[in-house]
């Protein structure tokens, strides 16, 4: 039979494959890895106690590839540059750093995808505050996924970045949460699993006299002095609420990062002011659970435009789940969600 044109690729291939030099085959993975981290680190010794290794080693590893990039194309990969200075990475060194980033990269989300068609790991993303939902439904879960050998990967995702984190594949299920107008059912590209819905609040320390216990309007907010998230789901309320360049139209006295750290500066009485918070976080400061002690919670009139409202949830790649067994770690677990939830109701995607 005459040779097909995949036939000739076929053997191309293989004869390339054949004549690999062997001091390419020499080189590892493990030796790939060392390069680039000392590429990030900057020195051996920086990049040893980055990998919890001896700096003989990674010196060593370094020398082996230095001598095998030599014999290949005539060039060391690094460079001492003298006493207390980072290495200097030739051309040739900048190349193959890249490659071994872009390849050990590869490798891994190939085996995350392996893994998670097989059934034989399933990673969750939840915020700091959503965590508790997992804890909710594991315990139900925990002796099947023991026995069948399944690993749960838990993973800590910022508001911010769910969407992020969910479309490139970093994690199978999210909890999270997100701004919706009451009784509309969201628009998502995602299935969606709800399971709470509460309404935003004020934490302060002024006293009674400054800020009464009476709902706060939309007009008087603009008047308080505020502690504003930087970025997040509670930035998204007030953008909605008073426009994208919103820090121009509040009295914003702090820009804060994280919960705790606007919790801490009310506490301490550092600052004296207001922080928009979720019901349950600004109860759950009045208890005890978190930072707040001295601290009241106002509610929120109901003539801010639009209405909003936090939702929060499961969320799982649209149709995704569709394409395993039932039986699957992913579909038991978005099931264990949904017999716990007490929403009791998936909302379109």
């Amino acid at each position: 039979m005459p040779e097909t044109a995949d036939d000739g690729d076929a053997t191309e291939a293989l004869t390339a494959l054949l004549s690999s030099p062997p001091e390419l085959l020499d080189v590892s993975l493990d030796q790939l890895r060392t390069l680039a981290v000392v590429h990030a680190t900057g020195t051996a010794q920086r990049a040893a106690r980055t990998l919890g290794r001896e700096q003989s080693s990674v010196q060593k590893q370094l020398d082996n590839l230095n001598k095998a990039a030599t014999r290949l194309v005539g060039e060391a990969l690094v460079v001492k540059q003298g006493r207390g200075k980072d290495f200097l990475f030739t051309p040739s060194g900048e190349e193959v750093v890249a490659l071994a980033r872009q390849t050990l990269l590869s490798w891994t989300d190939s085996l995350h995808r392996s893994r998670r068609r097989v059934g034989s790991t399933v990673t969750f993303g939840t915020t700091e505050f959503t965590v508790q939902f997992l804890g909710a439904v594991w315990p139900a879960l925990r002796e099947d996924f023991e026995r069948r050998g399944v690993q749960l990967n838990i993973e800590h995702v910022r508001t911010r970045d769910l969407w992020r984190k969910l479309d490139g594949k970093k994690v199978d299920l999210v909890c999270g949460s997100f701004a919706a107008e009451p009784g509309v059912p969201p628009t998502l590209d995602y299935d969606f699993l709800e399971w709470h819905r509460e309404r935003v609040a004020l934490l302060t320390n002024l006293g009674a006299r400054e800020l009464p216990d009476t709902p706060v309007g939309a007009e008087r907010l603009p008047g308080l002095p505020l502690l504003t998230p930087t970025a997040g789901l509670l930035a998204q309320f007030l953008s909605r609420w008073y426009g994208p360049d919103y820090r121009g139209v509040l009295d914003v006295i702090a820009d804060i990062d994280s919960l705790n750290y606007g919790l801490n500066l009310l506490t301490s009485q550092l600052l004296h002011g207001c922080l928009l918070t979720t019901e349950r976080v600004a109860d759950a400061a009045l208890d005890g659970r978190l930072p707040g002690q001295g601290l009241r919670k106002i509610d929120l009139a109901d003539d801010y435009h639009p209405r909003l409202e936090i939702v929060t949830g499961i969320f799982a790649r649209k149709g995704e789940r569709n394409r395993y067994a039932a039986d699957h770690p992913l579909n038991l677990l978005w099931n264990a969600f949904a017999d716990a939830t007490p929403a009791r109701a998936v909302l379109p995607g």
